[in-house]
């Protein structure tokens, strides 16, 4: 599915389901207005196009005990592939990492972690460093989350 093939009742269907995919398909047709099985056609649509990819449940951190947010910038002098392939494998072995980008400028990664506490990212930093030679690891803590949001803005459809 192209860009250009999202109208806007595929932008509201999406909106609905970013901020609850399982609101059932009788609600959403009604939200959109299509009977349920126009809705449904246009929800399996989305998914078979690959614009809705999957769909989770969201954990609230704090009950699962991985409240505390870091940072992670890493730089490296090192930029072959055999490196990048290692480094990969190590960050993706380590489950604290919840994402992990590869940037412009002066950060060559930057990695969100989630941990229980200092103590606990000290062991994640022990793991990450040990699986490969980097150059420079710098760690900031989130004092406080001030807006998070998995829902993706819809606004620069065509």
């Amino acid at each position: 599915m192209s860009k250009t093939k999202l109208d806007s009742i595929d932008r509201k269907l999406l909106d609905l389901l970013q901020v609850d995919a399982e609101r059932q398909v009788a609600d959403l047709a009604a939200d959109v207005g299509l009977s349920a099985t126009q809705c449904w056609r246009r929800v399996q649509r989305l998914k078979e196009a690959g614009v809705i990819t999957r769909q989770v449940a969201l954990v609230d951190r704090a009950k699962v005990n991985v409240a505390v947010t870091v940072f992670v910038a890493v730089r490296t002098n090192t930029h072959t592939e055999q490196w990048f392939n290692r480094f990969r494998a190590t960050v993706e072995a380590i489950p604290e990492v919840v994402e992990f980008y590869r940037m412009s400028g002066d950060v060559d990664y930057l990695l969100r972690v989630v941990v229980p506490d200092i103590a606990a990212y000290d062991q994640v930093y022990k793991r990450l460093i040990a699986g490969t030679q980097l150059f420079d690891v710098s760690s900031s803590f989130a004092m406080e989350e001030l807006k998070f949001t998995t829902a993706l803005p819809l606004s620069y459809l065509p």
